[in-house]
């Protein structure tokens, strides 16, 4: 039956749109069926657009009207197969793709790194919570309504591949360039929670990309910026790194993205980069796991992949190794270029280029893409902040919140005390405090910045009674909540001090930074809240307000005071 039919179909019984695209064939099973509408367009190209079908280029909606006009010209003249968009707003980025989409030939696959949503990248738009508080989440099926939103709010802006989940399991705490970005430590909590959010965003009509494979976890080197290496065994990355990926792969995951990592275990050759190493890209992903879906490089312009593969090399071994998609080359013009070269000299042939256009092509037919599609550019910023994808971000950082210690003394706090608000980490009073002080009237609130002093500490000291209640969140107020976070020694020892009294925390950061604040372990109550921002804080409140029963567990191990697992 043909898809128009289908749809029809489906609006005239009255079905939702989330069953007509769980009921729509998968992107695996649609390879095997070889649409006739991939044929004709296939068909059409010659040697030179099938090699740019596979080549994907940067997109911004907040830089100059020069470099948009620049893209819009790589799109006319190369006839490049499609766009991983960044930085901007979703309006602006509505209104480029119908611009876009209208240079190119073949309509453009667009995608973008959308982990925690389109707020990754996008201004007025949600961010979910960071995975490492969701791999905290034991309600699987909040995480697939998340999968289901993020879908919905990526085919507003006119998108259809979203380079998520990432199932790297973060088994080293040090690691630069996962860390939060991880659902945890734990092979099966990683999975189970990458599969549900997979299966939301698949059945809600949007193409995935797992990644970092063969896993980037346990490295403690960004491969943005030199060639990590793994070093540990073949059976060691099977069992263990691979294993999120076998388990997403048998699950329908539409597209791999492959990491830029040295594994000597998997590949020998010297400085040879996961991306552009046949044995692993071909003999482990394709061939011994099986994936018949889409394979995508990371950007080819980081340094991992360039560092020892310049001037347009990496993207000709890129393909060679077997990958169908190179994300960002450093010049697609060359590499498309080099790419005919290497034909001619017959270290690649049109066979190997043709299988993967075919592809690209299933997966726009796939997205929609046989049939002109045009963004409604009206509304758009309200179209992507629902009211009910609102209440599911509350509901998943409620979910998340993780008590470590104390149960009981959070029941025994009261409104009739007098209770001491402190917020620690900005010199700005705080959601968190505001919401308490709600149900705590009689309530007094500080604000230590991350340099404070004894001087500020003492004075803060000094408003505190024996008999009152001490509630204290510590925040990390950086962008990101990686490791790292900077508080000032005299704020350690207050941290260390009021722990060994009645006061109770909540941690509004990266759980492994629990570790640089010895004495925290004592303290009377202790709930992981993971990150600073409004829905976290509201939570975390709830939490003491004795309004919201915490259920997470803690997805990874800090030290031998907070193991992966825990949570009263």
């Amino acid at each position: 039956m043909k898809r128009t039919l289908f749809y029809t179909l489906s609006i005239a019984l009255g079905i939702t749109a989330t069953n007509v695209k769980a009921q729509q064939t998968s992107y695996i099973d649609l390879l095997k069926q070889e649409p006739k509408w991939v044929d004709s367009v296939f068909n059409k190209l010659n040697k030179k657009q099938k090699i740019a079908q596979m080549f994907f280029v940067a997109a911004y909606t907040n830089k100059s009207k020069s470099f948009t006009d620049s893209i819009g010209k790589v799109i006319k003249r190369e006839r490049i197969g499609g766009l991983v968009f960044f930085q901007g707003g979703p309006g602006r980025q509505a209104a480029l793709t119908n611009q876009y989409q209208k240079l190119a030939r073949v309509p453009l696959l667009i995608a973008s790194d959308g982990e925690w949503g389109l707020g990754m990248r996008l201004d007025s738009t949600i961010a979910y919570p960071y995975q490492m508080a969701l791999g905290a989440v034991q309600n699987k099926e909040l995480i697939y309504k998340m999968g289901l939103e993020v879908a919905k709010d990526f085919k507003r802006v006119g998108m259809h591949m979203n380079l998520a989940p990432d199932v790297d399991v973060n088994n080293n705490a040090k690691n630069p360039v996962i860390n939060y970005r991880s659902f945890g430590e734990n092979k099966y909590n990683v999975a189970e929670k990458g599969a549900a959010y997979l299966k939301g965003m698949q059945d809600g009509g949007l193409l995935v990309s797992i990644k970092h494979f063969p896993g980037h976890g346990d490295t403690d080197v960004d491969s943005h910026y030199d060639l990590p290496q793994l070093k540990f065994t073949k059976e060691r990355l099977d069992t263990l790194e691979m294993y999120p990926f076998k388990e997403l792969v048998k699950k329908g995951a539409a597209g791999v993205m492959v990491a830029h990592m040295n594994i000597p275990s998997l590949d020998a050759t010297p400085n040879m980069p996961s991306t552009l190493s046949k044995p692993i890209v071909t003999g482990i992903l394709k061939e011994e796991i099986g994936f018949k879906g889409i394979i995508i490089s990371d950007a080819m312009g980081m340094k991992g992949v360039v560092k020892y593969f310049k001037d347009g090399e990496a993207d000709v071994m890129g393909i060679i190794a077997g990958n169908d998609i190179l994300e960002l080359s450093e010049n697609s013009k060359r590499a498309v270029k080099m790419v005919r070269e290497a034909i001619r000299d017959q270290r690649l042939t049109m066979e190997r280029i043709d299988e993967s256009v075919k592809k690209i092509l299933t997966a726009k037919y796939w997205a929609g893409l046989n049939v002109k599609q045009t963004i409604k550019e009206e509304n758009v910023v309200a179209e992507v902040n629902r009211p009910e994808s609102l209440v599911l971000l509350q509901q998943l950082a409620d979910a998340s919140m993780t008590l470590l210690k104390g149960r009981e003394f959070v029941q025994q706090l009261t409104p009739d005390k007098r209770t001491v608000i402190i917020n620690i980490g900005t010199s700005e009073g705080t959601v968190f405090q505001k919401e308490l002080a709600s149900t705590y009237k009689n309530s007094i609130a500080f604000s230590l910045d991350k340099t404070a002093n004894a001087n500020a500490i003492a004075k803060v000291l000094a408003e505190i009674k024996p008999e009152d209640q001490v509630i204290i969140g510590i925040v990390d107020t950086r962008l990101r909540p990686g490791n790292g976070m900077v508080l000032s020694a005299d704020l350690k020892m207050f941290i260390a001090d009021m722990a060994k009294k009645d006061a109770v925390f909540a941690f509004l950061a990266n759980p492994y930074n629990l570790a640089s604040l010895p004495g925290l372990e004592n303290a009377k109550a202790l709930l992981v809240a993971y990150q600073k921002e409004e829905f976290m804080q509201k939570a975390a409140a709830s939490v003491f307000k004795n309004q919201l029963m915490p259920t997470g567990k803690l997805p990874v191990s800090v030290n031998s005071f907070f193991k992966y697992g825990d949570g009263l």
